[in-house]
């Protein structure tokens, strides 16, 4: 055998090892948990062909025997590298349970590490499939140290690259903030779940009985905890669901999100829109039906559709431009701002800015959210995030008032003098300092008290507070609003609003940052 066929022997010998790895048996294992194998899921995010491997014969770190033998594996239990998404590149690793719970030592952190530094150096979104049993217990602090490596990664890339997580098995312990960290996470339910301190530790320190789906499934973090942005039924869902929001996304913080064909069914002008908020201003409706004929169709993709109902988010497209959404729910809690809703808008609204999407606000919000527990919660602070969010925001900002607009929450929502740069009304917004029942309450405290018929008198007042005071043509004429609109032709208007806010430039100030309240 002459030299080249000896390396060759050798080099096909390695190919067939790593094949021999990935066994059936092992597959029908991960199937049986209603999960995918990491290259099936590969297989299935990547446009085929594309996906190349990198350190796929890389081995685990040695350990002493006393303290556990480490599985001798190629790899290390994480697949790693680039291909093309939608035609785009992506890099991406996944975490590969069949090899020692797909735990996290030195190597198998250093190959995530050098993903993420590959991605950023590229400006290429980078994908975690995460499926791991957490830190590997043989290699003590040297796991715990490449945990730190990458969260350092995913702080130094925010904002410059698109991260997302997608949880498709355990996520557990420190483990958790690298998907925390990221800008979007994605969940299975009933074969995924994230916490701290698992149940075991629950039951023996609170003495508490809770399932691994009760205390940290995708069911509880989309709609208790806000942690995850988007759940699916299965792992084949979520993938595909994940390839489609990528498409609303820029490569990176100097792109501007990709451009796709408007099919031109949704018209400029559309009398739908003026049948859409009821005669009775107490009456709630669906705000989503507002959305839907405004962008393009079917391009809205709602954002934490289960946490904090009371906001809508979500991208959407407009003349087949990338645009997000910001919209006050009136049928979910008349669409207050709360707590969760507050922090909810500052996070997407701040990921909208990093990159590059223009923001556009329906606004219908009688206020902030009363309440003892609320106050004591720091409603303060949170409300301020939105606040900061906005008025920090850079990219094209566009507010159409609806119905309500109210008082501080008036403010928040991107007002005019917030930085807004486009504010429109429909002829039905009321724009004031409070609601026509509240302010007749107390403006007229006392001839309410000395009224024979307080109920009719106070009708008679709300009315007239509503046609002199709650308005928006009031505010068109002293400039706080740009223009009061006919509903038919918002759209029109929007797409003449991002048009001139083609080249909008801002001037920041020189600093470190700023301080958000947090």
């Amino acid at each position: 055998m002459d030299l080249l066929g000896k390396h060759y022997k050798a080099f096909t010998e390695r190919q067939e090892a790593i094949k021999k790895q990935y066994s059936p048996e092992q597959a029908a294992k991960q199937h049986s948990k209603g999960k995918l194998t990491a290259w099936e899921r590969i297989d299935l995010l990547f446009d085929s062909g594309t996906f190349e491997e990198i350190d796929a014969f890389v081995t685990p770190a040695g350990q002493p025997v006393e303290f556990g033998k480490v599985e001798k594996s190629f790899g290390d239990g994480v697949i790693v590298g680039h291909g093309k998404v939608n035609g785009r590149l992506v890099f991406a690793y996944a975490q590969d349970f069949t090899i020692m719970g797909g735990s996290l030592g030195i190597v198998h952190a250093k190959k995530i590490a050098k993903i993420q530094e590959m991605a950023l150096k590229m400006g290429s979104p980078i994908i975690g499939l995460i499926d791991s049993g957490g830190a590997r217990i043989q290699e003590g602090v040297a796991s715990l140290s490449g945990y730190a490596t990458i969260f350092q990664n995913i702080i130094h890339s925010s904002g410059i690259i698109p991260q997302i997580s997608v949880i498709m098995g355990p996520a557990a312990g420190g483990a958790v903030y690298s998907p925390a960290l990221t800008d979007f996470v994605f969940m299975t339910n009933h074969t995924s779940y994230m916490f701290v301190t698992g149940p075991n530790v629950v039951k023996e320190v609170l003495n508490e009985e809770v399932t691994f789906d009760q205390l940290g499934g995708a069911e509880v973090h989309a709609r208790s905890s806000g942690v995850a942005h988007m759940i699916y039924d299965d792992e084949e869902n979520t993938i595909l669901a994940l390839k489609k929001f990528l498409s609303y996304l820029p490569s990176n913080n100097v792109e501007n999100p990709p451009v796709v064909a408007d099919d031109g069914t949704i018209p400029d002008i559309n009398p739908k829109l003026r049948d859409i908020i009821p005669d009775d201003p107490y009456k709630a409706y669906d705000v989503k039906d507002v959305i839907t004929q405004i962008v393009d169709r079917n391009s809205f993709l709602e954002i934490s559709e289960l946490f904090a109902p009371s906001l809508v988010t979500g991208f959407a497209r407009l003349k087949g431009k990338t645009i997000g959404v910001v919209a006050n729910q009136p049928k979910v809690l008349a669409g207050v701002l709360d707590i969760n809703s507050s922090t909810k808008g500052a996070r997407f609204i701040r990921f909208c800015d990093a990159f590059n999407i223009p923001l556009l606000t329906l606004e219908d919000v009688p206020g902030f959210l009363p309440g003892v527990d609320q106050e004591h919660s720091g409603i303060i602070r949170h409300g301020a995030k939105m606040l900061f969010a906005y008025s920090e925001a850079t990219v094209p900002k566009i507010t159409v008032i609806l119905r309500k607009a109210y008082g501080g929450a008036f403010i928040v929502m991107n007002s005019k003098n917030l930085g807004g740069d486009f504010s429109f009304a429909w002829p039905t917004a009321e724009i004031a300092v409070m609601g026509p029942d509240g302010a007749v309450a107390i403006l007229y405290r006392r001839e309410l008290a000395n009224s024979k018929n307080p109920d009719e008198l106070k009708k008679e007042l709300v009315k007239k507070y509503r046609d002199k005071v709650a308005n928006p043509f009031i505010a068109d004429e002293s400039g706080y609003i740009d223009e009061v609109i006919d509903p038919a032709v918002t759209r029109k208007k929007i797409a003449s609003a991002l048009s001139a806010l083609n080249n909008k430039w801002v001037k920041v100030p020189s600093r470190k940052h700023g301080n958000m309240p947090l």
